[in-house]
C-alpha cells in the first residue's frame, strides 16, 4: 500500500482499571494538582476541589492524562483526545475484563453507553484537565 493509500488517522483505544488502594493520598494530590493548575478561573476551581475530595473517580480523572500517553511517540500528532473516569464494580474473573473478550463483542459500543467512553467525567476542553479544564477531553 502507498503513502497515499494509507489512512492517517488511528484510534487507540484503552481501558484501565485501578485500584484505588489509599482513597485520602489519592484526593490530597489532585487537590494540590487542582490548586496549582494557574489557568482555571477560580469558581472551577472551587467545584473543582470539592470535587476530587468525594470522588476517587474524579481524582483520578484530574492526575491521569491521557495526552501524555502519545505526547512523546515520533512521528504522530494528536488530533483529539477523549477520556472519562468512573467508579466501576470489578470482578476479575468476569468475562468483561479478560483480554479475549473484546474479541468476542459483536459490536462496538456506542458513545455513552454504560462502561464506554464518551460517559461519566468528561467535557471538552482545549488542553484537558491541566489546561483549566475539566477532564475530559482535548483537541490539538
Amino acid at each position: 500500500m502507498n503513502a497515499h493509500a494509507t489512512p492517517r488517522h488511528v484510534r487507540l483505544q484503552v481501558e484501565l482499571v485501578l485500584e484505588v488502594a489509599d482513597p485520602e493520598r489519592l484526593a490530597a494530590a489532585a487537590g494540590q494538582h487542582v490548586a496549582a493548575d494557574e489557568f482555571m478561573p477560580d469558581e472551577e476551581r472551587r467545584h473543582a476541589v470539592r470535587a476530587v475530595a468525594e470522588d476517587t473517580a474524579e481524582a483520578v480523572a484530574y492526575l491521569v492524562d491521557p495526552i501524555d500517553l502519545v505526547s512523546a511517540v515520533p512521528g504522530v500528532e494528536l488530533a483529539q483526545a477523549s477520556w472519562s473516569s468512573e467508579q466501576v464494580d470489578f470482578d476479575p474473573r468476569a468475562d468483561l475484563w479478560h483480554p479475549d473478550a473484546a474479541e468476542d463483542a459483536e459490536a462496538p459500543e456506542e458513545p455513552g453507553a454504560p462502561g464506554s467512553l464518551g460517559n461519566a467525567t468528561e467535557a471538552d476542553t482545549a488542553g484537558g484537565a491541566g489546561a483549566g479544564g475539566l477532564p475530559g477531553s482535548a483537541r490539538a
